[in-house]
């Protein structure tokens, strides 16, 4: 009887761990979909259907003419071939598709375990806030890309900020219900360091959220340089006070103000993240035993790389953001973030041991 506990144990563990990577998958997926301007190839939203690409020359021709329709054809894509047109629908539909086959992987081993009453009453509260994400998650997908079949030619970068957010939090919940149903040990440290590690991932969120207002805006596109900003340490556009209103705000696709603006904060939050991690890393490696001295190299190792791919990213922005830099960059930060979670889970003062 307990070794069939402890088997049911591991399944759930491992569903759980698929899950995980599954989203962190899907969020890449989204950011590939995003630098490839596939987001708005596919105009309609079935959750049924929409399972199946076109089957037929004639099916392929009604969905390109679907998107003829939208104002990223019309504006930017005009005249492009079928050929084109199917390259950048892929992108979209194994985005979409991915979601579903999440939605397949989570649903039927939760009902399996939920009938078998395998879940005690904490883990099906982590669960419920699971779920909660993933709703929101496809909610906001939907909002976003409606958001670039009206007006603009391309989503608004706000939904998609938001998009991405949600999507990020559903890991971190995910991994924190993996990581605390299987258990972790507990690490002493300094009673400043769970503090000290808590401010640091804030910061590491408001500069995920920055970068994704940065990629939604395609702000790299009109700064490929660095350190300065086209020659400027402080771009003068954000300096002008009139531009500091509403409209520019809310109409950020008409002004160079906000995607200056979103890009030099950006900029300079990754040069505060980089100094508080170094001096985190200095703390923790005085601090903590040598058998947890991997953390703190294993920090250090991921806000280099991090740094380095966000130049890479931005000298590369000419004309077009490159895929590979720009989603090496996007999940770096995801990692970056999530480690630091990690970090702050093992560090806390009123865990206990399981």
């Amino acid at each position: 009887m307990r070794n069939k506990i402890q088997n049911e144990r591991k399944l759930i563990a491992a569903w759980l761990f698929v899950g995980m990577v599954m989203v962190f998958i899907q969020i890449i997926l989204g950011g590939i979909t995003r630098l490839t301007g596939s987001g708005l190839s596919i105009t309609k939203w079935d959750i049924l259907m929409g399972a199946l690409p076109p089957k037929n020359q004639v099916e392929w021709i009604d969905a390109f003419d679907l998107y003829k329709q939208t104002p990223q054809y019309q504006r930017i894509n005009i005249g492009m071939s079928i050929g084109d047109f199917k390259f950048i629908f892929f992108w979209e539909f194994f985005h979409r598709l991915w979601a579903r086959t999440m939605g397949i992987v989570f649903i039927i081993p939760f009902i399996y375990f939920l009938v078998r009453k395998s879940f005690d009453r904490k883990l099906i509260k982590h669960l419920l806030v699971v779920i909660g994400f993933a709703s929101l998650a496809a909610v906001f997908g939907w909002v976003m890309v409606a958001s670039g079949l009206i007006e603009r030619p391309w989503v608004n970068a706000y939904n998609l900020t938001i998009h991405l957010s949600i999507g990020i939090l559903l890991f971190i919940s995910l991994f924190y219900t993996w990581v605390d149903y299987r258990g972790y040990q507990k690490i002493n440290t300094a009673a400043s360091m769970p503090l000290f590690t808590f401010c640091i991932m804030l910061v590491g969120g408001v500069q995920v959220f920055f970068g994704g207002l940065v990629s939604g805006m395609k702000s790299a596109l009109s700064y490929p340089n660095w350190p300065k900003m086209n020659g400027q340490w402080i771009p003068s556009i954000i300096l002008e006070s009139g531009r500091w209103n509403r409209q520019n705000f809310l109409l950020y696709d008409k002004s160079g103000f906000v995607p200056a603006l979103v890009l030099f904060i950006h900029r300079n939050i990754a040069y505060l993240l980089f100094i508080l991690i170094m001096f985190f890393v200095i703390k923790w490696y005085q601090r903590a035993g040598r058998e947890w001295v991997f953390i703190s190299l294993t920090l250090l190792g991921i806000i280099v790389v991090q740094l380095l791919l966000g130049i890479f990213t931005l000298l590369h922005s000419i004309g077009y953001i490159p895929i590979l830099y720009g989603s090496l960059h996007q999940a770096t930060g995801i990692i970056l973030l999530v480690f630091l979670f990690y970090i702050y889970l093992v560090n806390k003062p009123q865990y206990i041991n399981k």
